[in-house]
């Protein structure tokens, strides 16, 4: 059965349920008293249907026995119809409380790890780290939503023209710059980190959605394609790559695995307002390298520090200023149990801004997508722990770039870890359409 928490831990940990949920700043009692209803009528009627099968089984025995004593039947006969109209009741009731009860699961978030500290919102989030100090100017710093266009490699005037509001063209020197950026995180991940790049579709059905927790709760920040097609644009490379081993049962010799892609991305971002909607903040289409993992549950939180170790390992690199934050019970995503968010210094804005989310969602997502292993490769059957984060968001990278490296004279040096994918340019300058 589809569902988000394991149906049997509810049901028998209610109050540490009802604990972690209202730390998450959620009211469970409504939803809670409504599962343990619906538990309840379930656990009634199904024996109750198993006394009458158990009846149904045994009747023909009784009806043999019936004609060899010569005695007539009938009476036998019309008890067993009316004993399966029961049964087929019976099992349309069942079905209907499992389907209520399901539904109400499938609205419950995760439960948060133990490590995670209480808190209502991201002023509650907890500062792990951080690394590089922030550029000091000698000059008012630009922000990329002036300093791109003006180097002619953003276009934000035609994208609107093309497609709408929160859409970009990057030209020239930032096409390639994202390029570089791409080829750059991939390399990194793959060669010293030991990901194994997948080229998923852009494309998932919405079995997939419902694995990783985006359906149906999230349906409104999704595209979905028009017409019958049973198709939605992958709001992130997640979906894919978790939803690789759905349904299937994995060998725990082959556990840890690691996975990563890069995608365009697709979402709605339902609800965002503010200063994030101008630029590349916060767009409609936008890439991003994703770091996936199927751990077992033992592995799982060692697997989740080196996940975020690789992340920021990409802004090292770069040297981009940034820090790490422990996301407190009231910030952290719908799906997860434990996320650290590494956020990247942008100068304009005078503060750092999330640039990777990294989140540990133990079983809630296997559970559903029905992901299992077995240890040894034999034996009793487990649900994986899956673990994903961005490695990194790619436009988000592009604009710490652009800003703490731009100059008085508006160009921007090229960091030099990524000279060698820009063919040896080490400078970005005003560009005109000719130029490349």
């Amino acid at each position: 059965m589809l569902s988000m928490l394991d149906p049997a831990f509810v049901r028998d940990h209610i109050e540490e349920v009802r604990a972690g949920l209202r730390n998450r700043g959620l009211d469970p009692d409504k939803a809670l008293e409504e599962i343990a209803t619906l538990e309840a009528a379930r656990r009634r009627l199904i024996p109750e249907l198993e006394g009458l099968k158990r009846q149904q089984n045994t009747s023909g025995d009784e009806i043999a026995q019936a004609k060899r004593r010569g005695v007539d039947t009938a009476s036998i006969q019309d008890a067993n119809r009316a004993r399966a109209q029961q049964i087929k009741q019976g099992n349309v009731h069942l079905d209907s409380i499992e389907h209520q009860r399901n539904e109400a699961l499938l609205a419950l978030p995760n439960l948060p790890h133990a490590s995670v500290p209480a808190g209502r919102s991201a002023a509650d989030n907890v500062e792990v780290r951080r690394h590089g100090d922030p550029r000091t100017f000698d000059f008012e710093p630009q922000p990329h939503w002036d300093l791109g266009p003006a180097l002619g490699i953003i276009d934000f005037e035609r994208a609107a023209k093309i497609s709408g509001a929160r859409f970009s063209v990057l030209s020239g020197a930032g096409a390639r710059l994202a390029r570089a950026l791409i080829n750059f995180m991939l390399d990194l991940h793959t060669r010293e980190h030991g990901y194994r790049e997948v080229e998923p579709p852009l494309m998932v059905n919405s079995a997939s959605l419902m694995g990783t927790g985006n359906l149906p709760k999230f349906e409104a920040d999704l595209f979905k394609i028009a017409g019958d097609w049973d198709l939605y644009l992958v709001p992130t490379a997640e979906v894919p790559l978790t939803n690789l081993h759905r349904g299937e049962i994995l060998d725990g010799r082959d556990l840890p695995i690691h996975y990563t892609a890069y995608t365009p991305c697709f979402r709605s971002e339902a609800g965002s307002y503010g200063q994030d909607v101008r630029g590349l903040i916060r767009q409609h289409q936008f890439d991003k390298v994703e770091l996936v993992k199927l751990a077992t549950p033992e592995q799982s939180y060692e697997e989740l520090e080196s996940l975020v170790a690789n992340a920021e390992e990409v802004l090292k690199r770069l040297d981009l200023p940034y820090r790490t934050m422990l996301l407190c019970t009231g910030d952290m995503s719908f799906a997860s149990a434990k996320t650290y968010d590494i956020e990247v210094w942008l100068p304009s804005q005078k503060a750092y801004r999330e640039i990777s989310s990294c989140s540990n969602t133990e079983a809630f997502q296997a559970r559903r997508a029905n992901i299992k292993f077995r240890a040894g490769g034999t034996g009793k059957t487990e649900f994986v722990h899956t673990l994903n984060g961005s490695g990194l968001a790619v436009g988000r990278t592009l604009i710490a770039i652009l800003e703490n490296y731009q100059q008085k004279d508006g160009s921007v040096v090229i960091p030099s870890a990524l000279v060698s994918y820009m063919d040896g340019r080490e400078r970005i300058e005003k560009q005109s359409l000719r130029q490349s």
